[in-house]
């Protein structure tokens, strides 16, 4: 029975993409109000819908739950993770905002952390993975 269970998770691969958005060295930090996961702390972002790009799915994501415009650098990386339940791809692009005020819409708290305060919140286990390559990024 465990076998089968596993072998159906496997199946289920969720695609997400995840906004590393940067403003004067430091990284915004969005703490969710949902889920399974409400308080962790993560990137924004979300699901890639059929017939989208990573790149346009972070853009419609942003503007949905930060009401802000942003322009999409390069990829960071692309984290794939196991949790209970399914399987995660995320793209984690660099961004800057062009346009708009941060607005939270579905997150409880946003904070702008250094790198040296990048390990001050509790990352969901998918982001953590990607908070050590922005360290490397980051003067």
């Amino acid at each position: 029975m465990k076998e089968s269970i596993k072998s159906m998770k496997d199946e289920i691969t969720v695609r997400v993409v995840a906004a590393i958005i940067v403003h004067e060295d430091r990284i915004l930090a969005t703490q969710r109000g949902y889920g399974d996961f409400k308080d962790g702390w993560e990137f924004p972002g979300g699901k890639v819908e059929e017939n989208e790009t990573p790149q346009e799915a972070l853009v419609r994501e942003i503007k949905e739950e930060l009401d802000a415009e942003i322009e999409v650098g390069e990829l960071l990386d692309t984290v794939e993770y196991d949790y209970p339940k399914f399987h995660l791809s995320m793209d984690c692009f660099i961004c800057t905002v062009k346009s708009g005020e941060l607005v939270l819409k579905e997150h409880e708290a946003a904070k702008w952390l250094t790198k040296e305060t990048l390990d001050s919140v509790d990352w969901l286990p998918a982001d953590k993975g990607v908070v050590e390559k922005i360290k490397a990024v980051l003067r």
